[in-house]
């Protein structure tokens, strides 16, 4: 299934990552305060700044969670991304 984003929206996949303290525990989604890092799959027509391919950061609550061909992504509107992370 394809999936195009309207307006200024962008379709992102992202990982959701295991993160765990010097000790071997893990910390739990809802203790992390640092941003989100993603791919875009799709762009709607009014996104200006992004393009396919770039990989982005985002707020964590930030969009909505959907899955498409069992794998999990979010519509995030283009103003809540922070940046293009560049390498």
């Amino acid at each position: 299934m394809k999936f195009k984003p309207l307006k200024d929206r962008v379709f992102v996949s992202y990982t959701e990552e295991v993160e765990k303290t010097a000790g071997g525990l893990y910390v739990p989604e809802t203790a992390r305060e640092k941003p989100q890092q993603g791919k875009v799959e799709a762009v709607g027509p009014e996104v200006k700044e992004v393009k396919v391919g770039d990989t982005v950061l985002f707020d964590k609550y930030s969009g909505s969670k959907v899955k498409v061909n069992d794998k999990e992504h979010l519509i995030i509107k283009e103003e809540d991304i922070l940046g293009i992370v560049e390498e």
